[in-house]
């Protein structure tokens, strides 16, 4: 079994990470410490919102799974999934070169 990384660690990683490269971060829930899933707002200048979510795949293992949707229906599905999974880390990420963090995320779990 491969140790996995606790979700506040991670969140803390992004928070950072976006900070560092002249984004805004906010934590708009906050999950389990160790286990909670992460889900991730990602703007650019406020617009094109990509929702990044945290899963374990197949193999056990960690991988995110990217969507793209208008800028109203985001608030609608963090309440959806907060119902769901009360356990749910939600982050707002506002950072230039949207795209290129995107396919950075991975290497942080």
């Amino acid at each position: 079994m491969t140790a996995r990384l606790a979700s506040s660690v991670l969140v803390g990683a992004l928070v950072r990470k976006a900070q560092s490269e002249g984004g805004f971060a906010a934590i708009l829930a906050k999950g389990d410490p160790a286990a909670g899933a992460v889900l991730v707002v990602l703007l650019e200048r406020g617009e094109n919102p990509r929702i990044l979510e945290r899963n374990l795949d197949a193999r056990g293992e960690y991988c995110w799974v990217v969507d793209a949707m208008p800028c109203e229906e985001v608030p609608r599905l963090i309440d959806r999934k907060k119902r769901y999974d009360p356990d749910l880390w939600v982050l707002e990420l506002d950072i230039p070169s949207a795209e290129r963090f995107a396919a950075e995320i991975n290497s942080l779990d």
